[in-house]
């Protein structure tokens, strides 16, 4: 089977990653914190010491926590504001969430799903809390359910710098950009050795990028749901960072010779990133 390149929508070609356009409808307001194409283009990859210093940072574990949603066709804009505000100040309520970025999908997803919400927690046995916690099932019942038709988790074990603002992905880079999600669903037998080198290329890749992306996770999903076996979360730091990665040469490589081989099927989504403080909670 013949997986093509996994990308929205907004795709005009079935072989690369080439954007035509991309929503601007979104979670709250736009930032400014866009870069200049070519300034972006001269600096595409990091490399020798500045990518050596970033392999030797101390990492802490995270868990991931990726949620799909279907909202009704019908959903009005002060419903849609109310889910996602509720989903949204979750993490103030309920101990164990480090992080929270969710927002409305680019373009139209594939598998009909409208919105993406992202969750950190510190640990495995917190996550589980999570989704027993009476609060939690309260704001599924009363504000997401009622305007919604369908739901997916992934959720997986990963690692990042073991500082304060990459941990709790804080601070002004944070505020703004794009928040891309890739869920892999590889060949049976290929889980293990070949999916495994094919997700260290593609995180080689994205630690060479630092003037494009912020952060990028990845790992297999221990979530009951085994629609897909592995998810990918990758916080790029602006739209033209986004569109400059997945249109170069490195990418389209990694994905060809890594990941289409041995990918059963694949559902790429991205959103914008809106400013919501600059505190750290």
């Amino acid at each position: 089977m013949v997986v093509s390149l996994p990308m929205p929508q907004a795709l005009t070609s079935r072989s690369f990653p080439i954007y035509s356009a991309i929503s601007s409808n979104v979670y709250g307001r736009h930032g400014s914190g866009i870069m200049v194409r070519n300034r972006l283009t001269a600096i595409f990859c990091a490399n020798g010491n500045g990518q050596r210093e970033r392999n030797l940072r101390r990492r802490r574990k995270v868990v991931e926590h990726v949620c799909l949603l279907k909202a009704n066709k019908d959903i009005s804009d002060d419903e849609q504001k109310d889910m996602l505000d509720y989903l949204y100040t979750s993490q103030y309520q309920m101990p164990g969430i480090v992080a929270v970025s969710l927002g409305q999908i680019s373009g139209r997803a594939k598998e009909d799903y409208t919105h993406a919400v992202f969750m950190r927690f510190r640990s495995k046995e917190d996550l589980a809390k999570f989704y027993e916690n009476p609060l939690y099932l309260e704001v599924l019942e009363e504000h997401v359910v009622p305007y919604s038709h369908g739901l997916m988790n992934v959720d997986y074990e990963s690692e990042v710098e073991d500082d304060i603002f990459p941990v709790f992905r804080k601070g002004e880079e944070f505020n703004y950009g794009v928040e891309f999600m890739l869920l892999i669903a590889f060949v049976e037998a290929e889980i293990g050795g070949p999916a495994e080198d094919a997700l260290m290329s593609l995180r080689e890749l994205t630690m060479e990028c630092p003037s494009l992306i912020l952060q990028c996770t990845q790992g297999s999903n221990f979530n009951s749901s085994k629609e897909y076996t592995h998810g990918v979360v990758i916080r790029f730091r602006s739209l033209e960072a986004f569109e400059i990665f997945f249109t170069s040469s490195g990418y389209r490589d990694v994905w060809k010779s890594k990941f289409q081989p041995i990918a059963r099927k694949t559902l790429a989504i991205h959103f914008s990133v809106d400013p919501v403080g600059t505190e750290i909670m």
